[in-house]
């Protein structure tokens, strides 16, 4: 597959798209020719980013709670009816988690379960019979380098991004042959409101900042680097500062050194 000199006439769409990598993702994908669809649950935020990207007339804003399967299917037909086709499906749309094994209820459990992976597979379900008929597609998972680590405070996180990653290289080996590709983002810690918004044992959001989040990698400057590596056909693409490509690396070459240094990091 050649490397893409640009996303013009491109379609993407970006789930979770009215904040943090999303916005950002959107904004890089904008400002490399593609017709964005925006969506998330706050239209009025959607439209405020759909606004302030290049050539705003250009993309388009859809509220959806990617939870709801019938909203789904609902959001895919306006798709396809508007624009005709998906280049590109970035499953964006995250939960974080910041909560001991000890005191996270099963009821937020599956929460974190439900956005992370099920939603994720029930949209790319959804979307893939029109690229297999196209005969091209990008399939983009944002998953996390806590999925390939597993860290204390993101056990249910960490298992589904770890989750959503296996599945998607089965999704690869499955769909090689059709002409789709399929690609998984691991970010660091990028400032964002990630962990403003992950949920705590009892499935409430948490409500400050971490400061491992407020002083990790620019949202602009991670979305710059995931769309070049997307559009360089890049299949596993690690995005974070020199911590987190250690701990990947490590975790390649000595898991049992990884786990010992887990044990020890402050990670909350």
């Amino acid at each position: 597959m050649a490397k893409l000199k640009s996303l013009d006439n491109k379609v993407v769409w970006i789930t979770g798209a009215s904040s943090g990598l999303g916005k950002a993702l959107a904004q890089e994908c904008a400002l490399q020719g593609a017709q964005v669809i925006l969506s998330a649950r706050r239209y009025t935020e959607l439209e405020a980013v759909r606004v302030g990207l290049f050539k705003p007339e250009r993309h388009v804003s859809i509220a959806v709670d990617i939870t709801d399967e019938a909203q789904v299917r609902q959001v895919y037909e306006q798709i396809m009816a508007c624009k005709g086709q998906i280049d590109w499906l970035v499953n964006n749309a995250g939960l974080s988690q910041r909560a001991l094994i000890a005191d996270t209820t099963m009821q937020t459990e599956r929460a974190i379960m439900e956005v992370d992976y099920f939603s994720q597979v029930f949209i790319t379900k959804t979307v893939l019979p029109s690229m297999l008929k196209q005969q091209s597609g990008r399939v983009v998972f944002v998953s996390s380098v806590a999925g390939l680590l597993g860290t204390q405070y993101r056990a249910s996180y960490s298992a589904a991004k770890a989750a959503i990653h296996i599945w998607a290289n089965s999704l690869r080996a499955e769909v090689a042959q059709a002409g789709i590709a399929v690609s998984v983002v691991f970010p660091g810690f990028v400032n964002t409101d990630v962990s403003l918004n992950a949920l705590n044992g009892e499935g409430k959001p948490q409500g400050y900042h971490d400061v491992a989040t407020e002083n990790g990698l620019a949202a602009d400057v991670f979305a710059e680097r995931v769309v070049a590596s997307l559009m360089a056909n890049e299949e596993y693409i690690v995005v974070g500062g020199k911590k987190e490509h250690l701990g990947v690396l490590v975790s390649r070459l000595s898991p049992s050194l990884m786990y010992k240094m887990i044990r020890k990091m402050k990670v909350k």
